[in-house]
């Protein structure tokens, strides 16, 4: 989302039961979706991903905690009000996210379709964290931030303009695009760029349907339209 308020109503506390049963599906995920369609326990590139991966996921973790524990409660609970086209938009979306890793793994752990040098996932590796780091911006000073779109009535929900939403008004979708592609490069495959494509492309459709939401729906984010020209890339849109 791209709004805050200055007075909210207090969290109600971690879902804790929804974040151990996340936490719990991370090596489930990794096993079933990386490892069985790669063939092979012994996937350099998988295992260094994880690596990264849970060791950028915990520095993220205890900094938002540290600086904004809100975002950790709003992405641990169920919401209300939802959009029915974010509904529909994210039943793509989370399956092309999911499908990045076991086709990657199809072509690099097990296939070799297309074999790429290590210097291709190093370059993934700075766009995963690239992405990783605005993200990071972005939820650190937008308590708002939530997984779906809709409008918070019930917190006082209001525009802010700091941090990246002073550069773009959607700093979390160009994250989202990092993400997904930079993973598919970290772990050495072009196949694998399809459903991040795929991934991305549903972002920058959500990115305009959201703005459009915002636009209708939320006072004083028309003004901050034309404070803050572009969505997603400066000088381009």
């Amino acid at each position: 989302m791209t709004a805050t308020s200055d007075k909210d109503q207090q969290p109600q506390g971690v879902n804790k039961r929804r974040l151990v049963v996340s936490l719990l599906a991370l090596p489930v995920y990794f096993a079933l979706f990386m490892f069985l369609p790669a063939g092979t326990w012994a996937w350099a590139k998988g295992w260094l991903f994880i690596g990264v991966f849970l060791v950028t996921l915990a520095v993220v973790a205890l900094y938002l905690w540290r600086v904004n524990p809100e975002v950790w409660v709003a992405r641990t609970r169920s919401h209300e009000g939802t959009k029915r086209w974010d509904k529909i938009l994210l039943g793509f979306f989370f399956p092309a996210v999911y499908a990045i890793v076991p086709v990657a793994a199809l072509d690099d752990g097990r296939f070799q379709w297309l074999p790429v040098p290590w210097w291709v996932c190093g370059v993934g590796y700075v766009l995963f964290l690239v992405g990783m780091g605005i993200l990071t911006w972005a939820e650190a000073v937008n308590k708002f931030f939530e997984v779906t779109v809709r409008i918070q009535t019930e917190r006082g929900q209001k525009v802010i303009d700091t941090g990246p939403y002073a550069v773009v008004r959607h700093p979390g979708y160009v994250a989202g695009i990092l993400f997904c592609v930079g993973i598919a490069l970290c772990l050495g495959s072009v196949w694998a760029l399809v459903p991040a494509g795929l991934a991305s492309a549903l972002l920058i459709l959500r990115a305009q349907w959201e703005d459009q939401m915002l636009q209708a729906e939320l006072p004083g984010y028309r003004e901050y339209t034309q404070r803050v020209r572009y969505k997603m890339l400066p000088g381009v849109w």
